[in-house]
């Protein structure tokens, strides 16, 4: 061995170490319980629940969902996104509220979640996006289409509505939008609801530059449910997972990027997000929207509370603003 080699050696085995372990040790920690967020949900009626309905995707994994078909002719569609770690049991009241209304409402289990594939888990980066397109060119929704996503979801629908495939709907619908730790409608661990490994996501993602991916199923989010809801529903993401079901990093030029009509609801007493920053985040990014503050509306009401499927319904059946 060379005396350049027993130099360079051991210099480039400090850093690779320091990855080493921000990868194994740097996971999530399991936040408290958020009863807040969660508690709500228990007092639904899930009597007249439809039942789980499955497409495949294009890598054959079975896709589940849920229809709320009108009696006539649908007004126009909306799919609903629900928020992380849930599934479309979440958007039931919502969906009931837009079919009485006379819209075509359909709640997606997102792969992850759920009835649709691995929970917790997705192939790559990007799935969910093709599992998106996938479910619009098989049960082809009544137009005029919205994209409703709500929290998490609703920074997914973000992500559609700045990429290639926007034209999938006509417009959307973005409900307390997840849309960037570093946006200035963040708080801190989204109030409490979530716990990030940072250490090992910046770790995983330097072995993304180098084209490595091996290591993406590792968790890298924890969400603050009990141990019955963590039995129930999704607790964690992995990496793979948590980058997909968001906006991309730029998601300033991803909401420059977005074409299409575009709308945000959001509670003034949101617990996970600043509802009264949305406004100016948009408008920052070069791309001011209609932005809906519901007084006396947190988080999770804003998919339960009538003065909030109130809101929702007549966003969905409202003639969009040309942008």
């Amino acid at each position: 061995m060379s005396a350049w080699t027993k130099i360079v050696l051991p210099l480039l085995g400090v850093p690779l170490a320091l990855l080493a372990a921000a990868i194994v040790f740097g996971g999530p920690s399991q936040p408290q319980p958020m009863g807040s967020i969660s508690d709500p949900f228990r007092s639904v009626d899930y009597g007249n629940l439809p039942p789980l309905q499955r497409l495949a995707a294009r890598d054959g994994t079975p896709l589940a969902f849920r229809s709320y078909l009108p009696a006539g002719t649908p007004r126009g569609s909306v799919v609903l996104l629900h928020g992380s770690s849930a599934d479309s049991r979440s958007q039931h009241v919502l969906a009931q509220a837009l079919q009485q209304a006379g819209l075509a409402a359909y709640a997606l289990d997102v792969r992850g979640h759920g009835g649709s594939g691995e929970k917790g888990r997705i192939g790559h980066p990007g799935q969910l996006d093709e599992d998106l397109e996938d479910f619009m060119r098989t049960v082809e929704p009544a137009r005029p289409s919205t994209l409703a996503g709500f929290s998490a979801g609703g920074g997914f629908a973000l992500r559609i509505a700045g990429s290639e495939r926007q034209a999938l709907f006509d417009r959307y619908l973005l409900l307390a939008p997840f849309l960037s730790q570093n946006a200035p409608t963040y708080r801190p661990d989204s109030g409490g609801w979530v716990s990030v490994g940072v250490p090992r996501i910046v770790g995983l993602s330097v072995l993304n530059a180098f084209g490595i991916h091996a290591l993406d199923h590792l968790v890298v989010t924890r969400f603050a449910l009990n141990e019955q809801a963590q039995a129930m529903l999704t607790p964690a993401y992995s990496h793979a997972l948590a980058l997909n079901y968001r906006p991309p990093a730029d998601w300033q030029a991803t909401i420059r990027a977005a074409r299409q009509p575009m709308q945000v609801l959001v509670g003034a007493q949101d617990e996970a997000f600043d509802a009264s920053r949305f406004a100016d985040a948009f408008a920052t990014a070069g791309r001011p929207v209609p932005v809906t503050v519901l007084p006396g509306i947190g988080h999770a009401a804003l998919t339960l509370q009538p003065q909030a499927l109130q809101a929702v319904v007549a966003a969905a059946l409202a003639e969009p603003a040309a942008h």
